[in-house]
């Protein structure tokens, strides 16, 4: 016996012998997928890889990942197309477009692409692709003819 009077080397139960055994819980795992950042630490931990092992994947520092995942910033326009890559899929995050306006501004989205650089490859003005977004315009027969072929290159690979 101990100096408390308990007995030393024996269960506190004597009799049950039964071993408890779980999965150990996932602290950090996100609840539900709401925004970018929580589609990336799902993905991370689902690989199993730490921040920095997946930043570098991403091609940014630990702490600019850590700061998305915990949707505390917001990634610049420019990574999108390397964290769809680590995703492995586009993900959904908010309403799906719907009008041609907003389909364009999520296509310029998946693709990296500011508005300066969907306008020039359009031949059009930045305020112009804008307008389109936001549904105060729309293209023209030429021009829609432009964004679908863009686009279709976009998706294919393919150049005519």
């Amino acid at each position: 016996m101990d100096r408390y009077g308990a007995r030393t080397g024996t269960p506190a139960l004597p009799f049950c012998h039964a071993k408890l055994k779980a999965e150990k819980p996932r602290r950090y795992y996100p609840r539900e997928l709401r925004r970018l950042g929580d589609y990336l630490r799902k993905r991370r931990l689902d690989l199993g890889l730490l921040q920095k092992q997946a930043a570098q994947q991403i091609g940014v520092n630990y702490k600019t990942l850590y700061g998305w995942e915990t949707n505390r910033t917001s990634p610049v326009l420019r990574f999108i197309p390397q964290i769809i890559g680590f995703l492995g899929y586009v993900p959904s995050i908010g309403p799906q477009p719907k009008t041609l306006g907003e389909q364009i501004a999520a296509r310029r989205w998946v693709l990296g692409l500011s508005r300066e650089a969907l306008a020039t490859q359009f031949g059009v003005d930045p305020s112009t692709v804008a307008d389109w977004e936001k549904g105060r315009n729309r293209p023209t027969e030429k021009s829609l003819e432009t964004i679908e072929a863009f686009f279709w290159e976009m998706d294919t690979g393919y150049r005519s």
